[in-house]
């Protein structure tokens, strides 16, 4: 068996990584000395900009197009990005999709596409990276970027949640039968974050009110990037199929929640 202990990482993938939480994560890894491999969907000029900060932080930055509704064949970015960047020693899975559809309203597609995006394609992502990780032997860090509604349910997300939820049990068994390989898998699930995804880009979160939420406030990108990069770091090198939920304390207030409502406005998307 390959120890952890020994991991030393110098390159990292991170999907998603035009925007929000992806360009957090790489700025993040970036600073800590990896050169980084960086995806986008449609946000190709964020892309640029992500890898400008990579820059200017004295590493490279290879870019690359990833449409994970395009299976099997996206995939083939990952092996892209070996030959590109060298090696792959990280892989943060964190492209992802998601929809505001009420459970009888929801067709076979829109279904299909957020599996695709949100499960599906991680998992073929990280089948990709874990091979080039077992063929360089020197141990690997793969995090998949969930959600809260990997542990809790959302009215309107059916979807998104079977999705989050199965990432979250598939890292599980990812960590399992990696272990031997000296590669932890982790998912980190972020609850409400200031990004385009939420409609909060470049929000002060220090400004915004959310008194559900014990921390009484959303959480900032790097919040969770800082959480990445330590799994992805030589540190946690005995931390493996673990969930971390960064969400300011939203799930522990089902109860408190459901007690204190008075109003029935969650019953929509």
């Amino acid at each position: 068996m390959i120890s952890p202990l020994d991991f030393s990482p110098t390159t990292a993938v991170v999907t998603g990584s035009d925007s929000g939480i992806g360009r957090a994560v790489a700025v993040h890894l970036a600073t800590a000395g990896l050169d980084v491999g960086i995806t986008w969907h449609e946000d190709e000029e964020g892309a640029e900009r992500t890898a400008h900060e990579v820059r200017a932080r004295g590493r490279r930055a290879v870019l690359a197009r990833l449409d994970l509704t395009d299976l099997p064949d996206a995939a083939d970015v990952i092996d892209q990005f070996a030959e590109g960047l060298g090696r792959i020693d990280v892989l943060v899975n964190n492209a992802g999709t998601g929809t505001a559809t009420p459970f009888l309203d929801l067709d076979l597609a829109t279904v299909r596409r957020v599996l695709d995006v949100d499960l599906v394609g991680p998992l073929l992502c990280g089948q990709r990276a874990a091979r080039h990780m077992i063929r360089q032997g020197t141990g690997g860090r793969i995090v998949n970027v969930t959600s809260v509604h990997e542990h809790q349910p959302r009215v309107g997300a059916g979807p998104y949640c079977a999705a989050k939820g199965g990432l979250g049990l598939l890292t599980q068994v990812m960590a399992l039968e990696l272990a031997a390989y000296g590669i932890t898998v982790n998912a980190v699930a972020p609850g409400e974050i200031a990004t385009p995804m939420t409609g909060q880009e470049d929000e002060d979160v220090r400004t915004e009110s959310r008194p559900g939420i014990p921390a009484g406030r959303p959480g900032d990108a790097h919040e969770v990037a800082a959480v990445i990069a330590f799994l992805a770091g030589p540190s946690a090198s005995y931390v493996t199929g673990a969930s971390w939920v960064v969400d300011g304390g939203m799930v522990r207030m089902g109860p408190m929640a459901g007690s204190h409502m008075d109003h029935d406005r969650w019953r929509r998307p």
